[in-house]
């Protein structure tokens, strides 16, 4: 069934508003009509069912049919840092990671990142990566849309780090720690009732890390971790070690 996110302000006491693109496509592209179904979401703590009363010019206005748990989002809160990659890689880590289940984005440079840096593109960049998030998260049907933030440098990077219950820097050099070496232990040793751990994934760009950025990492408390005898592409490697985290923490079947 078709879902939409939208502002809690539009999630009124038995009935929702949707605007916009929203309501655009509600109406145009599924041709839908009163009576008809479909899910929304505020994104924060309210999910329903509803059912189309009224179409106008520029909204929709449904009757609020049965409230839905939100039971969607994973337990433990990723967010993946990618080294800014060419072209339009980033779109590809935002939707496949978002339909994953990543937390949060933090788009970033390192000294190998080949991307011309454009400050005066970064409000376009952003509006454009947010709404391929809030579509991945509606096909996937998240509760919730994953964050992103502006591109930091990797000093800003390396200064986020203590905000994390864990950090790790996976680096195509590591050839003694893998991924599941630090996930494994670090799910094990969680309290049953305590919150959701929040852990950082730091992902290079094409060329890889250098060693001093390998070195400042660990100085600033991420733990560098392989992710198999293999170099993968830097818009695979968010993905698979995401992947493997959601698995040890118990979202696809791990532990």
């Amino acid at each position: 069934m078709q879902r939409y996110f939208i502002p809690p302000a539009h999630f009124l006491e038995d009935r929702v508003v949707v605007e916009g693109e929203d309501a655009r496509h509600i109406t145009r592209v599924m041709r839908s009509r009163p009576g008809d179904q479909f899910i929304v979401s505020d994104g924060i703590s309210r999910e329903a069912l509803v059912e189309i009363e009224e179409i106008g010019a520029e909204s929709v206005t449904a009757v609020i049919i049965e409230k839905l748990d939100m039971t969607s989002e994973p337990q433990v809160q990723v967010t993946v840092a990618q080294s800014l990659p060419k072209g339009d890689k980033m779109e590809l880590v935002i939707q496949k990671c978002t339909e994953l289940g990543a937390y949060a984005f933090v788009p970033f440079l390192s000294d190998r990142t080949v991307v011309q840096y454009d400050g005066k593109k970064e409000a376009k960049r952003l509006e454009r990566w947010r709404k391929i998030a809030k579509e991945a998260a509606e096909q996937s049907h998240r509760n919730r849309i994953p964050e992103l933030t502006a591109s930091l440098s990797w000093k800003q990077l390396l200064a986020s780090f203590t905000g994390y219950d864990l950090v790790c820097y996976c680096y195509e050099k590591e050839s003694g720690r893998q991924l599941r070496d630090v996930i494994a232990p670090f799910m094990q040793e969680r309290d049953n009732g305590a919150p959701a751990p929040h852990i950082l994934l730091v992902i290079g760009p094409e060329g890889g890390f250098t060693e001093q950025e390998g070195v400042e990492a660990e100085m600033a408390g991420a733990q560098s971790t392989g992710l198999g005898r293999r170099i993968l592409r830097a818009e695979t490697a968010g993905m698979t070690a995401l992947a493997c985290i959601l698995y040890e923490s118990g979202e696809m079947g791990g532990i």
